[in-house]
């Protein structure tokens, strides 16, 4: 359980690393202390905030299909924003571009460590 909570510390740092380099008006110092910091933020915002935050948004996360969930990503993100002044983003498309760069690489880290399912018929 520890390990793979590192994992997700280390793999938000990742994100927010590629989410600086390729989105404009997404600033962050290339720091690795920094890095594994706000990596590790958004691991607690992400594991305590984004429950509440899908509980009380439950109806517009169906309304829209589940688009709303975007917009919890960007408050999230927003939030790791006050915490740590040294993330700087400017404008909504960084927030969109930033969010979405740092859900692909949460959700490819999470697919590549997924435990192996046993084979029950052996």
């Amino acid at each position: 359980m520890i390990t793979r909570f590192i994992v997700r510390i280390l793999g938000n740092a990742l994100a927010i690393y590629l989410a600086a380099y390729f989105v404009q008006g997404f600033d962050f110092p290339f720091n690795w202390k920094l890095l594994l910091l706000a990596g590790l933020v958004l691991a607690i915002f992400n594991a305590v905030l984004r429950p509440i935050l899908k509980l009380i948004s439950l109806p517009l996360i169906i309304l829209s299909f589940g688009l709303f969930t975007i917009v919890i990503n960007i408050i999230i993100l927003w939030l790791l924003t006050r915490f740590m002044p040294e993330l700087q983003i400017n404008g909504l498309w960084a927030y969109f571009w930033g969010t979405t760069i740092i859900s692909v690489v949460n959700w490819l880290i999470a697919w590549l460590t997924k435990p192996k399912a046993k084979n029950q018929n052996s």
